[in-house]
């Protein structure tokens, strides 16, 4: 079948290029001059493991193109994949949702299905029927359905190719027998739903995992003060099939695209009608105050910040990513800079995407927000050369590569031989056993 999808960011080119490798013929469309060159030259313009591989292997299904009348006339089904960033209310901007509503009305000159995909608000399918309506030639027929993705950055290709779930929010048998074309390869559980209970589906489950990272990271805390080890009870919890031990891993704090910009669009959507979801919202508070012991828990243990070297190994809100949206590495950069400490970061993916950060223009909040966070902060190639003659190694994002390095020449190189572990990749025990002032999270 032919498909057409509006915006290449993760939802949208992993979504493109899962749909091509099922066989589909596949147009994305994406506005951004710089990405869509690298995309028509077949790069992938962010990091995610294999998706330039399989990106590569199915080109002659795959197309890019700026232009949203030939999406809309290539394709019976149109995916939105557009973001929507958070307002400083904590409301999704809406903007570019519903300029692309706009814009396909323009060229419909037939029946065509309008899917969302990206994460949107309960009652967005109705607000997009009407923008369509309002400025489509009179009288042509299209519908409004919902497919909310389940991906998981760094895990994006394994979520796709084998969901847990498929949800169709339709508003038609018409509507479902075309995402069922689509979907006819995959063999994960259907779940067939009126448009307004998919919009909900999204938001539900990532707010719900965003809870369990809060409560085990409350949890501990509570470990902290009274001398239990989290990781003991996170797994004597965890083999509970009714909880399971996913999402039970303390750390610093949750991040991302996902679960910050969900958990206050879901409370504001509650709010607005005329719910308050005060459980979610101490779920922020317990992560806001997490990035917060973890600065104190830095502060206690160097005494003085001011004027020392601190290294930071990860960048990026967790590993096989390079994003770094909401990442809590930014948080504690700001309130190190704040303490005039000096700044070493080493990343093995997100190194190369700050420094090209730093060398463009600033074309969003985000965009500038990290070059202000990134500025006077020294980006290091490797996670050896960033330790050398620091008084602290601060672990924040857990790489694959941080699983067993070099002890000996790592405290050779420091000043002072401290390791603050956000992620609890170590032992206790055999860190200082090696000499190291080792603290971490809930142990």
């Amino acid at each position: 079948m032919k498909v057409s999808i509006v915006g290449t960011g993760y939802v949208g080119l992993v979504t493109g290029v899962l749909f091509a490798d099922k066989g589909h013929d596949v147009l994305c469309i994406e506005n951004n001059r710089h990405k869509l060159q690298k995309l028509q030259n077949g790069q992938v313009p962010f990091y995610e493991p294999g998706l330039q591989e399989l990106m590569t292997k199915n080109k002659s299904r795959l197309r890019f193109s700026d232009s949203i009348e030939e999406g809309v006339k290539h394709a019976k089904a149109i995916f939105v994949a557009v973001g929507t960033p958070a307002l400083a209310s904590g409301e999704p901007d809406m903007t570019y949702i519903e300029r692309v509503a706009m814009e396909i009305a323009q060229y419909l000159d037939g029946y065509r299905l309008i899917v969302e995909k990206s994460t949107v608000p309960v009652h967005t399918s109705e607000k997009i029927h009407e923008t369509i309506k309002r400025f489509a030639p009179q009288g042509v027929e299209f519908e409004v359905a919902s497919n909310p993705e389940f991906l998981r950055e760094g895990q994006a290709l394994e979520d796709a190719f084998n969901p847990d779930r498929i949800v169709f929010g339709v508003p038609s048998v018409k509507a479902e027998k075309i995402l069922s074309e689509i979907y006819k390869d995959f063999s994960a559980p259907l779940i067939v739903t009126n448009v307004n209970s998919a919009e909900i589906i999204k938001h539900a489950a990532n707010s719900f995992l965003a809870m369990k990272i809060s409560y085990i990271n409350a949890v501990a805390s509570i470990c902290e003060l009274s001398g239990a080890n989290i990781e003991e009870v996170a797994k004597g919890i965890g083999l509970d099939r009714r909880i399971g031990e996913h999402f039970l891993r303390a750390g610093v704090g949750y991040g991302g695209s996902c679960f910050p910009k969900d958990v206050d669009a879901f409370v504001n959507i509650s709010r607005e009608l005329g719910y308050d979801f005060a459980l979610l919202e101490e779920v922020q508070k317990i992560n806001h105050r997490q990035k917060k012991r973890f600065l104190k828990k830095i502060k206690e243990t160097l005494w003085v910040v001011k004027n020392k070297t601190i290294a930071i190994w990860g960048l990026s809100f967790k590993p096989n990513t390079d994003d770094m949206r909401e990442a809590p590495a930014l948080d504690v950069i700001n309130e190190l800079k704040r303490e005039q400490a000096k700044i070493k970061i080493y990343d093995p993916q997100a190194i190369q995407k700050a420094n090209e950060i730093l060398q463009m223009p600033a074309i969003d909040n985000h965009t500038q927000h990290l070059q202000q966070t990134l500025q006077d902060v020294e980006l290091c190639s490797c996670a050896y050369d960033v330790v050398t003659d620091v008084d602290c190694l601060l672990i924040l994002t857990e790489w694959a590569e941080f699983d067993s390095p070099d002890w000996e020449v790592i405290k050779q190189k420091m000043k002072q031989k401290i390791v603050i572990d956000g992620r609890n990749m170590y032992d206790p025990k055999k860190m200082e056993q090696l000499g190291f002032i080792y603290k971490s999270v809930g142990r």
